[in-house]
This record gives C-alpha cells, sequence and structure tokens, in this order.
C-alpha cells in the first residue's frame, strides 16, 4: 500500500481553533472528497510533526479522533491507514460543483412553495431603512438595571408555559385595555417570538391550503409570506386615502380571512375612520371570515390621538388582535403578541408549543417591568415628539430637493415616508438599489404589490436617521432623480 505526502496541509497558526482540531477537519475532508484514497497509508507521526512543524502530540491527538470517528484504522506493526468501510468509497460523498437542488433529496410541498416565491430579504441595516427605531434613544441605562435584577432569577431559566409570562401578560393587557381600547384578560394574550410568528400561529389555525385571503394593496409583505407559505390564494383589496376603502368591499366572499393595518396603513399611512372600522366589523360578521388586526405603529401618531383598535369596538368581534414590540422598543427582543377571542386561546397555545415552544422568559419579565413601572409610556411619549420633528425635517427637505420628482405621502404618524414617483415608468428597484450602493436604505414601492403595480416609488424609515443623514439622503437622492437611466 502507498503512502500520502500532507505537506500542502494549510493551517491557520493565529486561529482561536486549536491545530489539532484544524488538522482532524482538514483530513477528514480529504477523506470523504476522495482526496485520501480508501487503504492509503499515512506517513509516521514523527514524520507528519516534523513536516507541518507540529507536535507529536498534536498529531496523534488528531489522528486518535480521526480513528475513534472512523476515518482511519490502525494495523500493528504496519501504520495508520485510511479506512476501507466508508460508504460510496467509489464516488466521493462531496461533489466539486453542485448545481442545484435536484443534487439532494426533494424537497416538501411547503418547501417547494417557498422556493418558488422571490420574497427580498432584509440587506443590513442603514440610514432610511424601514422599520428600524431610533436605537440610540433607547433607555440603555434603566433596561439594563431591570435586566440585572432579573438576570440571577433561577425560576427565569426554566419553563414557566407556552403561552408567555404571567406577569408580562397582565401588564399588557392593561396597557392595551387603557391605552388602545382593546377588550381582553391576560388569559386571551398570547406572547410570541415576533410579529411574524403571531401571523404564522394565525395561518395555521384559520386557514387550509387554497383558502382565500383579502390583502390590502398595497400591503405589508409579512402577512403576505406568512399567507403564502400555508397556500393561501391571496385577493387584493382596494385602498382609498384613508386606507382600506370599505365601499369596495365585495357583496359576496369566501375568503376565510381578511388582513388589515387600520390604525396606520402599511405602507400608504391611511388611518381608518371609525365609521369605516365599524362598517368592516358589520361586514366580517355577516360573512363569518376573520379579521387580523396589526395594529402597526398605532403608538407613533403626531397631532391626535390614535383611534381605539377594532378588536374593542364590538363584545364579540371576530378579530385577532396584532402587536409587537419592534418599533416601541427594539427588533432585536424578538416579542410580539397576540389577542385573540377566549374560545381559541387553547388552541393557538397548542399551535405555539408544537411550532416553536415558549418564549424567552428573561426578556419576558424585563418587558414586564418596563411596562409595570411606566418607563414604556414615557419612552413612546419621547419617541412620539423625537419621530414627529424628523418627520417635519423630511417633509421640508422633499420640499426643497424632490419637487417635480417625487411627491412625499404625508402622513401625520408612523416610522417612514412614502415617496411617490411623479413618473409611473420609474424603475423603483434601479432606484433603491443604487441608493443602497450610496449607503442607504429603503424598500422599492413596487415590492408591497401583488398584482400589477399602481404606484412607484421609495419608502423611506425616517426613524433610524440622524439630521446629517437625512440631509445627505434626500439629496443623494434628488442626484439619482436626475439620471436618465432609471
Amino acid at each position: 500500500m502507498s503512502t500520502v505526502n500532507l505537506q500542502d496541509l494549510v493551517l491557520d497558526r493565529a486561529s482561536a481553533i486549536p491545530l489539532s482540531q484544524q488538522l482532524t477537519l482538514q483530513l477528514s475532508h480529504w477523506v470523504v472528497s476522495g482526496r485520501l484514497a480508501p487503504g492509503i497509508r499515512l506517513p509516521a507521526s514523527r514524520v507528519l510533526a516534523q513536516d507541518l512543524k507540529l507536535s507529536r502530540n498534536t498529531i496523534n491527538t488528531a489522528i486518535d479522533q480521526l480513528r475513534a470517528q472512523g476515518y482511519l484504522t490502525s494495523q500493528a506493526g504496519s501504520g495508520v491507514f485510511v479506512s476501507t468501510d466508508l460508504p460510496q468509497k467509489d464516488k466521493p460523498l462531496l461533489k466539486a460543483s453542485i448545481q442545484g437542488l435536484k443534487e439532494y433529496p426533494p424537497l416538501s410541498d411547503y418547501g417547494e412553495q417557498l422556493q418558488k416565491n422571490d420574497f427580498k430579504e432584509r440587506s443590513g441595516q442603514l440610514p432610511f431603512t424601514p422599520g428600524v427605531p431610533d436605537l440610540s434613544a433607547f433607555p440603555y441605562k434603566i433596561w439594563q438595571t431591570l435586566m440585572r435584577r432579573h438576570s440571577d432569577r433561577a425560576i427565569l431559566g426554566g419553563y414557566q408555559g407556552n403561552q408567555g409570562y404571567k406577569p408580562l401578560r397582565e401588564n399588557l393587557a392593561h396597557y392595551l385595555n387603557s391605552s388602545r381600547g382593546l377588550r381582553c384578560t391576560p388569559d386571551q394574550i398570547i406572547i410570541t417570538q415576533g410579529a411574524q410568528q403571531g401571523l404564522a400561529l394565525c395561518t395555521q389555525l384559520l386557514l387550509n391550503p387554497g383558502d382565500h385571503v383579502l390583502h390590502e394593496e398595497p400591503g405589508y409583505m409579512g402577512a403576505r409570506k406568512a399567507f403564502t407559505a400555508i397556500g393561501a390564494n391571496i385577493k387584493p383589496l382596494i385602498m382609498g386615502t384613508d386606507g382600506l376603502d370599505v365601499s369596495q368591499l365585495p357583496l359576496k366572499t369566501s375568503a376565510k380571512l381578511l388582513y388589515t393595518t387600520p390604525t396606520h396603513q402599511y405602507p400608504m399611512g391611511g388611518i381608518l375612520p371609525t365609521s369605516d372600522r365599524l362598517q368592516l366589523l358589520n361586514w366580517a360578521d355577516k360573512h363569518r371570515l376573520w379579521i387580523i388586526e396589526d395594529d402597526y405603529d398605532s403608538e407613533f401618531h403626531f397631532y391626535t390621538n390614535p383611534i381605539a383598535a377594532m378588536q374593542g369596538m364590538a363584545e364579540l368581534s371576530p378579530v385577532i388582535y396584532l402587536g409587537s414590540f419592534s418599533k416601541t422598543l427594539q427588533p432585536g427582543l424578538r416579542l410580539g403578541y397576540l389577542v385573540v377571542p377566549k374560545p381559541l386561546v387553547s388552541a393557538f397555545v397548542q399551535a405555539k408549543s408544537f411550532i416553536c415552544g415558549e418564549s424567552p422568559l428573561l426578556s419576558q419579565a424585563v418587558v414586564s417591568d418596563f411596562i409595570e413601572e411606566g418607563h414604556f409610556i414615557r419612552h413612546l411619549r419621547r419617541m412620539r415628539l423625537n419621530y414627529q420633528k424628523k418627520w417635519e425635517h423630511m417633509q421640508s427637505l422633499c420640499e426643497q430637493h424632490l419637487q417635480g420628482t417625487m411627491t412625499p405621502i404625508a402622513q401625520s404618524a408612523g416610522m417612514h415616508l412614502v415617496l411617490q414617483s411623479n413618473n409611473p415608468q420609474l424603475d423603483d428597484v434601479r432606484l433603491h438599489q443604487r441608493f443602497s450602493q450610496a449607503g442607504f436604505g429603503s424598500s422599492p414601492l413596487s415590492y408591497y404589490y401583488q398584482g400589477e403595480v399602481k404606484k412607484r416609488g421609495l419608502v423611506l424609515g425616517f426613524s433610524n436617521t440622524n439630521e446629517q443623514e437625512r440631509e445627505q439622503g434626500i439629496q443623494t437622492l434628488a442626484g439619482l432623480l436626475s439620471r436618465s437611466d432609471l
């Protein structure tokens, strides 16, 4: 049997990974890929140590590990050999070139459904990236004090139930009832890992593949993802100046669910009047379909108090209320919540236990105290004033630099601004890409349409910007719009 020269092994001596582990990984890869053929003899440990400039202990540690894993075998008096018992020894397990999924076992129908979609993932965090709050204004000192208070509580390292930390549900119920006009008890609240998980739970429990869903157009892509994943048939809802145009609701429908953002329509920013909310509730009750009320940006109305949530407008409303702390606190918390009718609580909690299990307890405990001690309300007030000033500055900049090219959709609420192009042929995807290359985030307005695109432009999140970034960003955008290749 022949031996092999291992002198071209490359080891990173500055790496934190031990040299014996690096050697083990490289040799196992060479065996699996066929570079070390079955039956070939390795040089003696003394020779390897000299060639690789390693200690014999390092060499022996790696060889012992590879022997334990079955890659190598020893023959008394003959040396160490590559095992001849590895599967597919005549066909390398690793291929030099993988062309696509056909090289692997097939996906499920669900996996195939997701493969066909072209939803874009968030590509980092830049000034003007939508959906990011002003993280520099977060009360970190207070937060750290609360974290220290709870960090050594052993009970928070265990399990307390899939529905969520009870004190958080109690404090959240008090806040929602007093500030958002809901009618709910702590037992109706289910803590989720962000709003997206809440949407996923709703689709699992309220829809079957092929069911019809009514969805605002343009509308929130996260909801569209959830409905697409379950295989729902999504039907667009016509938007008016105040959000959903309830006068255009179908006289007959087979839909099982309607998704809406009535308090601050996403992305266009309309605020659905009380009379329209009541009309929508009556329509849903008549047609026996669920409403998912996504209370997006409800806390950030600059000149008026927000209208009360639909969930609290009727005794037995067919509404599932969806919220999160991603915009009010931090998206990195990954904490959201659902408020569901009492008869559905058990099914939702069971579904959460099946899909993902419990949400992290430490962050729930901290948020609970943050609400109970009044920090949450004070933080919202500060952020409301903060965002109002930024919104007014954005309006001024757009008037100064974008006249004739883009029109801001001016709704006095929220954390983002829609700039609608005056040119209906604008390639807003290319504009978004070039704006990103210049160091600024955005979303093309056309992304928010499932069917025929009616409007083009950009969605800019101003909450995560400072004054200089806003000025530079809008001036950069004006320069890009002056070019003729968009």
